[in-house]
């Protein structure tokens, strides 16, 4: 989060984290090489181009599936938050590396003949009745054309100004792209491929991928079955129990999941959505006195809502009042940013 818009805001964590990747990219692409020259040599050595081209693919690959697991895996474990916190630049490298490898087949494939590489790979060998001649490249461009679009919007300039609705929206579409790369891979280079390593690494990716976002939605279902019913005020429980600086979501029926922190004997209620882009701020903590999102960091004051100066983002904010030692909870949200004075816990006084 920063007052005006800046290129990247390199922090150190960022740098550690955009080394790794870079560093992972590249062992894995020399690892490949490596095993490829010493898998297939003699009679049934592949050219440097094809081992690129494969090297490329799957590095593209196994990306694509990290970018997917990183999301179930946050909200199934809080140790996963670092990963979550730079999953754009991770977004960024995979299509990058993606459109590397689309270079090299649009080069090697289609750039020797007397057509343009372009007409030639969108009309070469296309038969919709036969397996082997489906689109195959054709799928690979279309993923390839979402990937850039979720690249080139990954700034927060784009979220901003196109709202975290829409941007939300827009970025959904990185799973119809996960769907197109393995329609690409199935009716490609599986084709062909006569090892069956291959066939049962994407079953393993796509079987993960799909058991850990199923994982992800059960939890979040069970935590909101656990919703209490929109009453005039809804008992929070004891709040004793809720670790100092941390946070409980308590689910309302009808209402989004509702955030309910303790900075020492205080209790504050906000709405447990971040303006940002949505992020779960009950799985967040009080951090110099700020509610901060775990997602990206964005910070809010716990009695108010409101982001602390020069910032001006605001999230709502709810009425409460301690009855018998209870904290209860008006279920009614107040305007974004609307000062509430926080519950003292075991106080038996009301506080309005």
């Amino acid at each position: 989060m920063s007052v005006g818009y800046v290129t990247v805001q390199w922090t150190r964590s960022k740098r550690v984290y955009d080394f790794v990747i870079a560093g992972g990219v590249l062992a894995y692409l020399a690892v490949f090489f490596a095993i490829g020259k010493l898998t297939w040599g003699g009679q049934q050595a592949i050219s440097d181009e094809i081992l690129l081209i494969r090297a490329l693919a799957t590095c593209a690959i196994t990306l694509l599936h990290i970018v997917l697991c990183i999301g179930p895996l946050a909200r199934l474990s809080p140790r996963f938050l670092p990963l979550l916190y730079n999953r754009r630049h991770l977004g960024v490298t995979t299509f990058l590396v993606a459109a590397l490898h689309g270079l090299v087949v649009l080069g090697y494939y289609h750039g020797f003949g007397r057509v343009n590489p372009l007409v030639s790979l969108f009309t070469n060998d296309i038969d919709f009745l036969v397996a082997g001649s489906l689109p195959f490249q054709i799928l690979g461009v279309a993923a390839l054309v979402i990937l850039a679009v979720l690249a080139a919007t990954s700034h927060d300039f784009w979220l901003k100004n196109l709202s975290a609705r829409t941007w939300k929206s827009i970025h959904m579409s990185v799973y119809a792209c996960y769907a197109l790369v393995i329609a690409h891979v199935a009716f490609g280079a599986l084709q062909s491929e006569r090892s069956t390593i291959y066939p049962i690494l994407l079953a393993v990716g796509v079987t993960t991928v799909t058991a850990l976002h199923c994982a992800a939605g059960l939890k979040e279902r069970r935590i909101d079955s656990r919703s209490s019913p929109a009453i005039a005020w809804v008992d929070l429980g004891d709040c004793r129990e809720i670790p100092d600086g941390r946070a409980k979501s308590v689910r309302v029926a009808g209402q989004p999941r509702i955030a309910v922190f303790r900075s020492g004997d205080c209790i504050s209620v906000v709405r447990g959505v971040c303006a940002h882009q949505g992020g779960p701020l009950a799985e967040g903590r009080i951090i110099d006195g700020c509610i901060t999102c775990p997602w990206h960091g964005w910070q809010y004051r716990p009695a108010d809502g409101q982001s602390p100066p020069p910032f001006q983002e605001k999230i709502v904010t709810y009425q409460l009042h301690n009855h018998i030692g209870r904290v209860m909870l008006d279920p009614a949200p107040l305007p974004p940013g609307t000062h509430v004075e926080p519950a003292r816990i075991g106080s038996p006084s009301d506080v309005n």
